[in-house]
């Protein structure tokens, strides 16, 4: 069974750069036609999908995140990692790492065949 689990900094500070890490358990992210994504959940708001690594390691981003975002990857370690700069308070989420064969911005909980239990993020001085 494959697992997805985060990991990282529950508090950020202003301006300074997030990142967490994704370990993958039960199955690999070189996986042919997987994609590996971040999604975030603000307080009181909806999912947001921030970006994607492929099997074959090619990244897709959202538009509204592309410039602070960095997804990459150590297949070796199983792990795909989130970057994410010049945070401020609006960043404040909770994370979530997800799997699945289809990645982006429409995508529901549902439409993903693996999900994390997700990690809180603070971003407060």
């Amino acid at each position: 069974q494959v697992q997805l689990q985060e990991s990282g900094p529950g508090l950020v500070k202003p301006s300074q750069s997030l990142s967490l890490t994704c370990t993958v358990s039960g199955g690999s992210i070189t996986r042919f036609y997987y994609y590996w994504s971040w999604i975030r959940q603000p307080p009181g708001k909806g999912l947001e999908w921030m970006g994607t690594i492929g099997w074959r390691g090619g990244t897709f981003y959202s538009p509204a995140l592309k410039s602070r975002t960095s997804i990459s990857r150590d297949t070796s370690k199983n792990q795909f990692t989130l970057q994410l700069t010049s945070v401020t308070p609006e960043d404040t989420a909770v994370y979530y790492c997800a799997g699945g064969l289809r990645y982006g911005s429409r995508l529901s909980r549902a439409e993903y065949d693996y999900w994390g239990q997700g990690t809180q993020v603070t971003v407060s001085s």
